[in-house]
């Protein structure tokens, strides 16, 4: 078999390395994603069990999935759906990121299969999983179309993808690089490149070019009064999330 050309940016994963040992610092250069991290996980804690019948209110709800968290980063979605009872997969192409998630996951006593590696690799290596948890990484890949259609060859018959970016208007422009990189100081400048971000209708596409049957879509809002996030059935204006079936 040939190997699938890796969707990988180089000067995207540059990015992620030199901010590795910040994961886990909550008022830190990742303090966006730890103030998102709660409305995240409802989200997918919810479209998980949904889909695959499990009360996640229950003791490891999710045993017996094998969950895929492509991008991982630090695990800080990892670790949850590691407490959760699920087999977790967690790649990322920034080599830095994995020791500081494997030793974060230890700490925790948490045992989590670490790798760094891509999508494209994992499916031509034949992986499998009943769940591919895709946050916040299709806007820094150079082939999005590509990408997706690895992360569909991922998902077993029935499996659930979770795909969340960030829309591309004039809003975005202002909150996710102005805001977020130049006045609040969140994120280093350059984080983000605004012509990459994709539109909650070109996600849907791509999504159904890849083979997937996307199922859902919500906005992450956040509100600067309560300092908080929260999901929209209607605002999907900046952030957003998406869920799609492979059937």
């Amino acid at each position: 078999m040939t190997a699938s050309a890796s969707t990988v940016d180089p000067a995207e994963v540059a990015k992620f390395e030199a901010m590795a040992a910040e994961w886990w610092n909550p008022d830190g250069k990742f303090k966006p994603l730890h103030m998102l991290n709660p409305c995240r996980l409802d989200y997918i804690v919810t479209q998980i069990a949904a889909e695959f019948g499990r009360d996640p209110a229950a003791e490891n709800a999710f045993a017996g999935l094998r969950i895929l968290d492509i991008g991982c980063g630090g695990g800080l979605l990892s670790e949850p759906m590691a407490r959760l009872g699920a087999e977790v997969v967690g790649a990322d192409a920034a080599e830095r990121n994995i020791p500081v998630a494997r030793v974060h996951a230890a700490q925790s006593g948490l045992s989590i299969d670490y790798r760094h590696t891509t999508a494209e690799a994992l499916a031509d290596a034949g992986e499998r999983f009943d769940v591919v948890l895709n946050m916040e990484v299709v806007e820094h890949v150079a082939d999005p179309a590509a990408y997706l259609a690895a992360c569909q060859r991922l998902l077993r018959p029935g499996g659930l993808m979770v795909c969340s970016t960030i829309n591309r208007n004039a809003k975005s422009f202002a909150m996710a690089i102005v805001g977020a990189e130049y006045v609040m100081r969140w994120l280093p400048k350059g984080t983000h490149d605004w012509r990459k971000f994709i539109t909650p209708d070109e996600l849907y596409a791509l999504i159904r070019g890849a083979g997937l049957d996307p199922v859902d879509r919500k906005g992450f809002v956040f509100n600067p009064v309560t300092w908080s996030w929260s999901l929209s059935d209607r605002d999907l204006s900046v952030n957003y999330v998406t869920a799609s079936v492979r059937r």
